[in-house]
């Protein structure tokens, strides 16, 4: 090439040889996941790239004549003018000098992707440094476009990863008889890892890896009590476990999980008093129980408002880096709650697309961490406008893509609270309101409306709301 690009660090050779490797192997298939024309840094490449593709789409051959073909003559003649030579012999040259294995065409592949992702990276300080010069920069700004850029750029360089996402029928079918073998064994039904709710765990085979669940409710029906419960004893069951508050602190969620795990020794500790200091001696005793029984569980916090999704990602990082310290995997990650995300600037000003886009990078999360995602959601106020207020899918708060995303969404409804806050019309009215509230006051009603792998239905729980503690309803 008499014109090779003067980038520091830039190796052509690894270009070629991918470009070279496809010409040989004749499958564009097997790079199509990983590569995309942009990750080639010489014009040239990314063209032919392109063109590969459209030859293997048409024609389903990467055979060096019919590449050279899909070239106008205009286009042909100005790389030939550059290159010294003409396109078909360029071509030729690269399917001769390849040295990769057609075998190791994924990982030459990746090597494309690496280089890009690192001389993008060396780019991105070298605007960072010129910019950190200017006083009229505000370092806010400046650092969450950097963390947006090197996102974008770390997605990539994630998607080129060495993850195996083709399975043939055989190991597709041996993984699900897998599955089918450890529901049997563990005898609940359970594929998954556990809700810490034996009832939701019949329901719905446990929360599944790379699957996101929508948790979705109006104020005061407790979203973050179930969530906390769930974390809390999917931890105890020896999963790892994150949880990613955007509004309350950890150290009020661990109040939450000690008066829930003080309920199981009949201490009934409201959380408020934990928060008003109001503890005798024997409520201390059992929140010391808690506390001991809290201690070295796989459960990590992370506690920030206003997160980007690429700020989001980076704590989970180290969500993920703290608990392989404890020899865990992040097997379930909880957030507290979607519409507190702040988007890329990308869609500013466009709720629905904000809120898409938060919806599927969260699903994503899920698959590319290999771990359950909850995801609790507020839902709009139409709820309170009906009779009937128990929430439907329509109640989904801004975007249409949260349930679409969603590979199972629930509701929460406690009948409870709308009684406490209403009043009757007349005496017999007002008696058979305060004897209906006694009938559901620790009534939760779980609301699976969506479930890509099993039925729609309503479990019922209980649930005492001053202590944060849900639970089987049979077993109250």
């Amino acid at each position: 090439m008499n014109a090779p690009l003067s980038i520091p660090g830039f190796v052509v050779e690894i270009e070629q040889d991918v470009l070279g490797s496809l010409l040989l192997t004749n499958d564009f298939r097997r790079v199509n996941g990983i590569l995309r024309g942009e990750h080639f840094l010489e014009p040239l490449h990314a063209y032919l790239f392109q063109k590969m593709g459209d030859a293997f789409e048409r024609y389903g051959t990467l055979n060096p004549v019919v590449v050279k073909k899909m070239l106008p003559e205009e286009e042909a003649q100005a790389w030939a003018a550059r290159l010294g030579k003409t396109v078909g012999a360029y071509l030729a040259e690269l399917a001769t000098n390849t040295i990769t294995a057609p075998g190791n065409m994924e990982r030459s592949a990746r090597k494309v992707v690496e280089q890009w992702a690192r001389i993008k990276i060396g780019e991105e300080g070298t605007r960072l440094q010129a910019a950190a010069v200017d006083t009229a920069i505000n370092a806010h700004e400046l650092i969450g476009n950097l963390a947006s850029r090197l996102d974008e750029i770390g997605a990539d360089l994630r998607l080129g990863g060495p993850r195996r996402t083709r399975l043939s029928m055989q190991q597709a079918a041996s993984a699900a008889i897998a599955e089918v073998e450890q529901a049997m064994a563990n005898g609940s039904g359970m594929t998954g890892i556990t809700w810490g709710l034996a009832d939701i765990n019949r329901a719905t085979g446990g929360l599944h890896r790379g699957e996101m669940v929508i948790i979705g409710a109006r104020p005061s029906m407790g979203k973050t009590a179930v969530a906390g419960s769930v974390a809390l004893r999917a931890a105890r069951a020896g999963a790892g476990v994150g949880f990613v508050s955007l509004e309350m602190s950890s150290s009020k969620i661990a109040m939450r999980a000690l008066t829930d795990l003080a309920y199981d020794r009949n201490a009934k500790i409201a959380y408020s008093d934990l928060m008003t200091g109001r503890v005798d001696e024997a409520t201390y005793d059992a929140i010391h129980w808690a506390q001991t029984e809290l201690s070295g569980l796989p459960l990590i916090f992370e506690e920030q408002g206003g997160l980007t999704i690429s700020e989001l990602r980076a704590k989970i990082d180290r969500i993920v880096d703290d608990l392989k310290e404890m020899g865990k995997t992040l097997d379930v990650l909880v957030v507290d709650y979607l519409q507190l995300l702040r988007p890329s600037a990308r869609y500013s000003g466009n709720r629905n697309n904000e809120i898409s886009e938060i919806s599927s990078s969260l699903r994503n999360f899920g698959r590319e961490y290999n771990c359950a995602v909850i995801a609790l959601s507020q839902l709009s106020r139409n709820v309170e406008g009906r009779d009937d207020k128990r929430p439907t899918l329509a109640d989904l708060r801004d975007s249409g893509s949260i349930e679409q995303d969603a590979d199972a969404v629930v509701f929460l409804y406690r009948e409870a609270y709308y009684l406490e806050k209403a009043k009757g019309k007349d005496p017999d009215k007002e008696a058979e309101r305060v004897s209906r509230l006694i009938d559901v006051a620790n009534k939760l009603e779980f609301i699976i409306a969506k479930q890509r792998n099993g039925p729609v239905k309503t479990v019922d729980l209980f649930v005492d709301i001053a202590c944060s503690a849900v639970r089987n309803a049979a077993v109250f």
